[in-house]
């Protein structure tokens, strides 16, 4: 079956009683399935909760404006509205913040205000953003050596390697990010983090790893010396995540939980999905809200809101192009990697979360805007799908400038 759009038949995923339609285990983050998957990925996979508090939540101002209508460039390069392209681009969600108020926000496919979405890599963000949390309290140094914090590493191919470095994406660890491929590591890391099953007909002789610390101790081969380029490699999010709980004694969601969700003041919990020993998926496994993405992306307009140093958003906004290449510039030509973020370019600074099948967090300080946009991609990666809505942003920055009575 093929995926649909959003102005498209819906077919009877899990719909009836009993449901009709169930996601293939192998396959429920692919199309069509992922449609429906990345808003119930509790019905999926076991998760553990990263608790909002009991406090109220924070109230978003609203200054809405209609864009429907305002004229983009779409997937082929031709005029369309910037409705067309939501639907053109397999949206779920989509959340326009100016100078902290909501000017723009819709939902799809079956999406609310209280649905919990798959970030994909988006939650390696929120990561480093605990890590520069933990930073600011000198409970991590990120010039210190990864072995500091995981001596078992020593005996790994991040052996010799800077917790920054590990931050960056910029060690030397052999990790291949092909996601189709069922032997590469990171399709390994689709079994060892409990996502999927072995796969159906694999080699019986191919020792598949059993969760995630297993995986990582198993990388021991370098392809470079550590800090000479990015590459980007989801398993690095997870070794920072496993320095922040050995130094911490506490689990990655009570960790975001208290750092994070429960001082912003966000309207859900979140969760993370969980391997068989338990621990959360730091490079991909996180779901929270529309909104609640939103309140997280404005700390970083805010300087921090108080819970982020402001030394480490600066920090964050500053990355080293020289070691960003093909083919990263395909998407960012000017762009750059630095603490878990994209770095679009270096006039606007402006920083992006982004996850596989179109998941996208969008700051930039030039413009005081966040853009949040929730998608179900056919693709993991579609670079044409990318590049259109990063152009869509920069047109409704240019339309949330002008007066509100003038032509869009």
């Amino acid at each position: 079956m093929s995926s649909y759009r959003n102005s498209d038949i819906r077919p009877a995923i899990r719909q009836g009683s009993p449901p009709l339609l169930n996601p293939p285990k192998s396959d429920w983050d692919r199309p069509p399935w992922n449609r429906w998957a990345f808003q119930n990925v509790r019905e999926i996979l076991p998760t553990a909760e990263v608790w909002r508090g009991s406090g109220d939540p924070s109230k978003f101002k609203q200054a809405l404006r209609n864009l429907d209508s305002v004229t983009v460039a779409g997937v082929d390069g031709q005029p369309t509205t910037l409705a067309g392209l939501l639907d053109e681009t397999y949206t779920d969600g989509f959340l326009v913040l100016h100078h902290g108020a909501i000017v723009y926000e819709r939902y799809f496919n079956g999406m609310t205000a209280r649905t919990l979405h798959l970030s994909q890599s988006m939650a390696k963000s929120i990561t480093g953003t605990l890590a520069g949390i933990l930073a600011g309290r000198d409970l991590l140094e990120v010039a210190a050596p990864v072995t500091q914090y995981l001596p078992e590493l020593e005996n790994t191919a991040w052996r010799g390697a800077t917790l920054q470095q590990v931050l960056d994406m910029t060690t030397g660890v052999q990790f291949n990010e092909e996601y189709t491929n069922p032997y590469s590591e990171i399709g390994q890391c689709d079994v060892a983090s409990g996502w999927k099953p072995v796969p159906s007909g694999s080699d019986p002789k191919f020792r598949w790893p059993q969760h995630i610390w297993e995986l990582i101790m198993s990388l021991r081969k370098s392809t470079r010396p550590h800090g000479e380029v990015f590459e980007y490699r989801s398993i690095e999010t997870d070794v920072l995540a496993f320095c922040m709980e050995r130094i911490t004694g506490k689990r990655l969601p009570q960790l975001v939980s208290e750092e994070i969700w429960q001082k912003v003041g966000m309207d859900e919990s979140a969760n993370f999905t969980v391997d068989p020993a338990g621990y959360a998926l730091a490079d991909g496994g996180f779901n929270a809200t529309l909104r609640d993405y939103a309140r997280f992306a404005q700390l970083y307009l805010d300087n921090g809101g108080g819970i982020i140093p402001p030394q480490w958003i600066e920090a964050t906004r500053n990355g080293n192009h020289a070691i960003f290449k093909a083919p990263y510039i395909h998407a960012h030509p000017r762009g750059a990697y630095h603490n878990q973020f994209w770095i679009e370019d270096p006039q606007t600074r402006a920083l992006m979360a982004k996850g596989v099948f179109g998941q996208l967090m969008h700051i930039n300080p030039a413009t005081n805007i966040v853009v949040v946009k929730l998608s179900s991609w056919p693709d993991f990666i579609n670079l044409a799908y990318g590049n259109a809505t990063i152009a869509a942003i920069h047109r409704i920055a240019e339309t949330l400038s002008k007066p509100r009575n003038s032509t869009a």
